[in-house]
């Protein structure tokens, strides 16, 4: 199949187009699906394929596009701001991993050059597995996503003095040519050009700044004006391309300047465009970068060794895991973030498989330590989604239901009002200011650190606390107090205080933030009367601004819509109703969906087009409307 390049891009996209929706479906991930791809595929499953280094070094591609689109969402303000992460996690975490791993190399009797060696190709992580899954869970601009980013970041910078060292570490590995390979090193060493990288990198730097601005721009305009779809693609895939190789002339990583170049044109106006041209590639790459790293997997060695491999793979994970969530703990990131960050980067990367390469082509690896090490890295990179689907279902369901929130002690509330707000984001916001321009004073809580401290940078003073603590409530004076509304997100949030306020305070009146109908009926249970459907009113509101541009009276949909918010209270009263009798109710349901629109036609004020028989193309036809639910 080698020599047939369709059979083989065939194979290829059947085994992923049949494993990975599957693995998706069970709740796996994409990335488990296409490693059973590409063993299913491999030299150790059907024997499809067999090249995967072939493979692997074509959709490394992948992973600079990747990094690449990364930038395109960061704006170099964003960077710098992540200078503190780079250095007080990235760089700790690459110095302590790789120490640690080389002490438990040495305790399996390894020498000590050879530890240190595969420690540092142990302390990189894998981009392609960290990132991907960071964005297929749209965590890239959290706490979690940016920490890994920065630690992702110091890993490629990391790559070039480790493939420096490598050459001097070989020393204490005899063989043929010694000599000139010490030689060798150290003048690569005392080379004043090896010393002129750094600046290099610099000029390289400042170069991409300038030419980004006066000559890829106007490029970009040129290209878009000529509205020819497949040269802007082209454009964009070489812009990729260019930066990689801009860097890695200079012997770093082509990720890294495909990252740099993705930041330069963060606040370009075609970064929407140069994103939606490079998805597609990066996405299929990236599914092959997989699938080589699954062929890859060397059963035989494994067989070899089986205890020995699987309890490298372990210790490394273990090794990893501990260190970034130390050092993600003393960053004060939430149990949540810190947990999320070390399974995302407790595996092996696709570095480790260029550094080992290079040792053993500088006989600082025994060939047979070299393919037991690969299969521990390729394993370990297997373990990450299945750690992932144990932090889903195991870990996450325990940790603090607020998520990515600061967490520190509750303030002390020292007033206490005739109201109290619980939750100040978007919902909260819009309801205190229109009670303070009737002059009401509040108490406010929320439990979002970050947003309390810019909130009080206008003045405004919003006590921190978990609003679900019935010790809490009691601090805010809710006792004392009239009425209690609920404005934090999360419908099983939203009931947990209801009933608390509930059990606690019987007297108290509660205003409520209802999610949907269901969640509305949850809310009438427990006697809550005070409460609006969170998107029912704007979608309401855009519905009568729809009618008015085509071409009806502004007071007649002002009127529909009213009419509309009438009858829509009235079935969920009925509804309510009769919650208990579920046939009953969702008979009524249909039922009186079907009288509303009928009722709502009927109502509705006819415009000079209605009374024609014959409708014109301006005649809103309402009985080809769908009937809304």
């Amino acid at each position: 199949m080698q020599d047939n390049i369709l059979l083989a891009i065939f194979a290829l996209l059947a085994a992923s187009a049949a494993l990975v929706p599957l693995a998706k479906a069970a709740g796996l991930g994409t990335v488990l699906g296409y490693l059973a791809a590409g063993i299913l595929i491999g030299p150790y499953g059907l024997k499809l394929l067999t090249d995967s280094e072939t493979i692997r070094h074509t959709s490394e591609f992948g992973i600079v596009l990747m990094l690449f689109l990364i930038g395109l969402d960061l704006q170099p303000r964003e960077v710098w701001r992540m200078r503190h992460k780079v250095l007080g996690l990235g760089l700790p975490q690459m110095l302590l991993t790789t120490a640690a791993v080389a002490l438990i190399l040495q305790a399996f009797g390894y020498s000590l050059n050879t530890a240190i060696i595969v420690g540092m190709a142990f302390a990189m992580s894998s981009t392609a597995i960290a990132m991907q899954t960071a964005e297929q869970r749209d965590i890239t601009r959290t706490d979690a996503g940016r920490a890994s980013l920065a630690v992702l970041l110091v890993q490629d910078v990391a790559v070039i003095p480790i493939l420096a060292i490598v050459p001097i570490l070989a020393f204490a590995t005899p063989g043929p040519g010694l000599g000139a390979e010490i030689t060798e090193a150290v003048s690569d060493v005392e080379n004043p050009v090896f010393w002129r990288t750094s600046l290099l990198l610099l000029a390289t730097f400042g170069a991409a700044i300038v030419g980004g601005r006066f000559v890829v721009r106007p490029l970009l305009s040129f290209v878009a004006r000529t509205a020819v779809r497949e040269a802007f693609t082209a454009l964009a895939l070489a812009l990729v391309i260019g930066a990689a190789l801009a860097t890695q002339a200079l012997g770093l990583s082509p990720a890294l300047g495909a990252f740099i170049g993705g930041v330069l044109l963060a606040d370009s106006e075609y970064r929407h465009e140069l994103e939606s041209n490079l998805q597609p590639f990066k996405g299929l790459l990236l599914g092959l970068f997989f699938v080589s790293v699954g062929m890859s997997i060397a059963f035989a060695e494994f067989v070899k060794t089986p205890w020995l491999t699987v309890a490298l793979v372990l210790a490394v994970i273990a090794v990893k895991f501990a260190i970034l969530l130390g050092l993600c703990t003393l960053f004060r990131m939430n149990r949540a973030d810190r947990l999320l960050v070390a399974v995302l980067l407790s595996q092996a990367g696709e570095f480790a498989f260029v550094v080992l390469q290079f040792a053993s082509n500088n006989n600082a690896l025994a060939e047979d330590a070299y393919a037991l090490f690969t299969v521990v890295v390729a394993l370990s990179m297997a373990t990450t989604p299945l750690l992932l689907l144990a932090f889903d279902k195991l870990i996450a369901p325990r940790l603090d239901a607020r998520g990515n929130k600061q967490q520190r002690d509750a303030d002390t509330i020292d007033q206490h009002r005739r109201i109290v707000v619980l939750g100040y984001g978007r919902f909260g916001q819009i309801i205190t200011r229109m009670l303070r321009s009737y002059g009401y004073d509040m108490t406010l809580i929320d439990d979002d650190a970050a947003q309390i401290e810019l909130v009080r940078r206008f003045g405004i003073k919003v006590y921190y606390g978990d609003a679900s603590r019935t010790d809490l409530l009691h601090a805010a004076g809710v006792g004392h107090a009239e009425l209690v509304i609920i404005a934090v997100g999360g419908a099983d949030r939203i009931l947990q205080i209801a009933r608390n306020v509930r059990r606690h305070f019987p007297h108290v009146a509660i205003a409520a933030r209802a999610v949907d109908r269901e969640h509305a009926h949850a809310l009438m249970d427990l006697g809550v009367t005070l409460f609006e459907r969170e998107t029912f009113h704007s979608a309401l509101h855009l519905g009568k601004r729809v009618l008015t541009h085509l071409g009806h009276d502004e007071a007649e949909a002002e009127q529909l819509a009213r009419d509309f918010h009438a009858r829509d209270q009235e079935l969920l009263q009925r509804a309510f109703d009769l919650r208990d009798d579920r046939e009953a109710y969702w008979g009524m349901v249909r039922q009186s969906m079907t009288l509303l629109d009928e009722a709502m036609q009927a109502d509705a004020p006819d415009t000079p087009e209605t009374a024609k028989k014959d409708k014109g193309p301006g005649k809103l036809d309402k009985s080809r409307l769908p009937r809304s639910g």
